[in-house]
This record gives C-alpha cells, structure tokens and sequence, in this order.
C-alpha cells in the first residue's frame, strides 16, 4: 500500500483541535446531555463525529449512543427538538433536528451476521465501552460523555489517529466475520482519510475477500461510491485490488492489470486507469458541483473492454480494437449487478462507449456535420465527454499532450460557435412527426420513423432548413423510398432543383 498522504499529527493537535470543535458545539451536546443524564440515561458523543472532530473537519451531523432504549429516546425529544423522525427505530435510531444540528442517538448495540446472513441481528447492549468494541475501526470508537464530556477511548483510536492508521478495535478477523461491510469501509476510509490500514487488517481483508459475498449488492454500491468520490479514490481501489476484494465486487478493475507483452509495448492499462481518474478528478470543477460520481468511474471504467479485445498482431503490435463498444457494455453489466439507478448506468455506459470518438478528429479535419454528431450523440453527457477525453491523454510526451490539448481545445471552440448559431443540445429535424405524417398523408408507423431519421441525417449535415426546403426534402425522399399508406393529396411544394 501507499504511504499516508497525509503528514501523522502530534497527540497535542489532535487534543488542541478536538477541544475546540467541542467548544463550538457545547450548546447542543450539553443541553441533550443534561435531558438524558435527568433521566438516569447516559448519552455520549460517538464515532465519526469525534473522529471528525480531531481532525478539525467535524460537520452539522452528529451521532450519539445511548442507555435509553429508542421509545424513552423518542420521549425524551419530544417537543424540545425542531423535528423528529424514527425511520432507522428498528436498528435502535431517533433521529432529530435542533436547530441547524441534524442528531440520530441510537441505543447501545451489538449486531453480528451468521454465515450465510445478508442484514444484520441488531441487540441492545448495556454500556458505552461494549458499544465502541462492535465498531469498526479504532478511530471510529472513541466517545465523548455528555453533558461531562469525558473522552473515552478504550481502543487506541486517539494514537491510532494520530499516526493514521486503521486498526480494528478487537481481532480484524472477528470484526471482519460479524460484518464483512467493513473490508469495503477499510478501503473507503483509506480514500476519504488517507489513512494507512494496519498490516494485520490487510492480511485479514486478503484471506477473508470472499466473505463480501454475503453482503448486499446495494451496501457495496454505496461503499463504493463514497470510495470513488472520496478526495484519494487510488488509495481505496488499490487496497480492494491488492487484497482481492475487487476481484468479488468491481472484477474488470484487476483484470486490467494485463500481462505485458514480451516487448513491453503497451500500457499497463490499469495503472493508466488510475490516472486518468484522478486527472478527471482535476477536471471536474467544470461540471460546478462537488465530487461527481459518475465522471469519476466512467474515467475508471473507460478501458475495461482492453482485456477482452486484446490482439497480438504480427511484430509485436498490439491491438484492441472496439474495446469502447465492449467496455460499454461490461459496464453497464457491472453496474447493474450493483444496482445503480438506469439514469446512471446510461449515463455511465455512454460516456464509456463514446471515449474514443474525439480521436477521429486528426488535427480538426472534421467537418460541421460531423461536430454535429458529436454533440448528438453526448447528448447530456457532452461535458463529461470532455472531462474524461481531456484525462485520458497520461502520455509523458510533452509535445504530444499539448498538441492533443490543443486539438480538443479546437474541438470545443468549434462546438461553442454551432452551439450559439444552431442551438446544437436540442438538434431536431426540421420537421416534427405531425409534420410529417401530415405531409405524406400517412398515419404514425414505423415509415413515420424513418422519414424522421432521414430528416435528421439532412440536419445533422446540412445545418438547419426552411420548412419549405424540409417538406421538399421529405417528398423527394418519399418518392425514393415509395411504402404503403403515402397519401395522393401532399400540398405542392418548390422543387429542390
């Protein structure tokens, strides 16, 4: 694995930091605190929250455990709180709003899986220290008692932190088999955090991989997007490749760690993978949001059909010919295996099929029609195209990659001038289907279609017409492809000659 991206902290910082984000949120923690220290409950401050709060980054949502069972947490919060809800009360969860703090307190517990189990056994526990055992990693079970605020930290987490290191609170293994999620949150927390995994937790994620199989795939699709559109993405995949575990959940990611050729004359492809995910990454302010995921993986994704059109050709070239329609296609396969929405997955798919198109432009002999198509067949995507046509030049050839640059700048430029004379995001025949079947006298079908798709290659070609000249276009087509159904009466129209 990678060295830690970050510089380790001093115990003093971590202590410095933590106090001050205390101090910041005193009014809310102490206030609950009291309510439930009134009434004989304990409540504590717990996981990523405190956590967060040692690194200085804590956000507006806190996470509190406690002795109260969920119906006297419930009652305790009534009619103090701004807003409550209890969608997470079968796993011991209230959730509340007081103010600008989202709060879910959530009972002491305990839940493990058996062997062939998917959900987890949720079952009280009696105590604060019992509780943090069952979490996940040590710099995830440190607490902070409230209203006192006593710091507890039973497992090390605060060391842990400080060196940043993931370590899991008992035996990897025994924390591994209650609930095999947590290989995946290993890797993820390696992406958000920068944290290195202690060596005895990647020797049980490798000897363990297959357990993730008994997870659900929507748990694993979450898990792996907070990886992938975490600030250091290559650090997780590269835990999941190296320890085996993407070989159970994302398999195209190792396969294309493909064998070099005996002269060493292409690419490791999955090296180059990485990179241009994260040359995406500083792309994607662009899109004006925050992390995106769906550019992020179509970058990842872009070259996992290389392994399956791989060609060895005579002096040692090699070749991989239609591996874009073939990548589009394992990805859509993999993304719905991990149930992602249909919008995603076309999104995704399409942006995976189309990454090879921008180099058809040469050095910008395309012509209009064909910048056209472009943007036609991007659609809603063409933004994400660039991003990921931009990050996957990784050539180390100066000359070349500024020559490409500036190409693709041509491109665009070409792009933002049709866009402003021809409104190119919305491109449609110059005639519509009621047009159409009015013209030619027929009723809707498939020659409807057709004509429509003609109409729309004129378009694409010609740049827009009269409606005079389309209807024209229309009828010589028409008298060229004679069908059924054309009608007798079509108004007169000028001659296109």
């Amino acid at each position: 694995m990678s060295d830690a991206v970050l510089p380790p902290l001093s115990i003093a910082e971590v202590e410095r930091r933590v106090a001050s984000e205390l101090t910041r949120i005193g009014p809310v923690i102490d206030d609950l605190g009291a309510r439930f220290a009134a009434a004989g409950e304990e409540l504590a401050l717990v996981g990523g929250p405190v956590r967060d709060a040692m690194l200085g980054r804590l956000q507006n949502d806190l996470d509190f455990a406690t002795s109260a069972r969920p119906e006297k947490t419930e009652k305790l919060l009534s009619g103090w709180v701004d807003a409550i809800w209890d969608m997470g009360r079968s796993f011991g969860t209230i959730g509340a709003r007081i103010g600008e703090w989202q709060v879910e307190i959530t009972t002491y517990r305990a839940e493990t899986y058996d062997s062939t189990s998917r959900k987890p056994e949720v079952e009280y526990g009696d105590n604060l220290v019992g509780d943090l055992g069952r979490r996940d990693f040590s710099v995830n079970a440190m607490a902070v008692r409230v209203p006192g605020r006593e710091f507890e930290d039973p497992y090390g987490g605060l060391v842990d932190l400080a060196n940043q290191t993931l370590r899991t609170p008992g035996t990897p293994e025994d924390s591994f088999s209650d609930d095999p999620l947590r290989m995946m949150r290993a890797a993820r927390f390696a992406a958000q955090l920068g944290f290195t995994p202690a060596p005895e937790v990647v020797a049980a994620m490798t000897s363990m991989a297959g357990r993730i199989e008994i997870i659900s795939a929507e748990r694993v699709r979450d898990e792996l997007v907070k990886l992938v559109c975490a600030p250091y993405p290559r650090l997780g995949l590269r835990l999941l490749v190296e320890t085996g575990l993407a070989a159970h959940v994302l398999p195209e990611l190792p396969a294309l760690a493909l064998e070099r050729d005996e002269h060493h004359r292409h690419k490791d492809v999955y090296e180059h993978s990485l990179t241009v995910l994260e040359q995406s990454i500083d792309l994607e302010s662009r899109l004006g949001g925050g992390p995106d995921f769906i550019s992020r993986f179509a970058a990842l994704m872009h070259d996992v059909g290389k392994p399956r059109t791989r060609r060895f050709e005579p002096g040692g070239v090699v070749t991989f010919h239609h591996h874009d329609v073939v990548g589009a296609k394992l990805t859509r396969k993999r993304m719905q295996a991990l149930r992602f929405s249909n919008a995603e997955i076309d999104a995704t798919s399409k942006l995976v099929e189309l990454h090879l198109r921008f180099h058809g432009y040469g050095a910008g002999e395309w012509t209009d029609a064909a910048v056209r198509r472009y943007v036609r067949d991007a659609g809603d995507q063409l933004e994400r195209l660039h991003i990921l046509t931009r990050a996957d030049c990784t050539t180390r050839n100066q000359r070349k990659a500024d020559r490409l640059r500036r190409t693709y700048d041509s491109l665009e430029e070409r792009i933002a001038r049709l866009a402003e004379q021809e409104e190119l995001a919305s491109i449609r025949p110059d005639l519509d289907g009621a047009q159409i079947m009015e013209i030619l006298d027929i009723a809707p079908g498939r020659r409807v279609g057709a004509a429509y798709k003609h109409l729309l290659e004129l378009r694409m070609d010609n740049g827009p017409m009269s409606e005079d000249d389309a209807t024209a276009a229309l009828l010589a087509w028409a008298a060229a492809n004679p069908g059924e159904g054309d009608g007798t009466h079509a108004r007169s129209v000028p001659r296109l000659d």
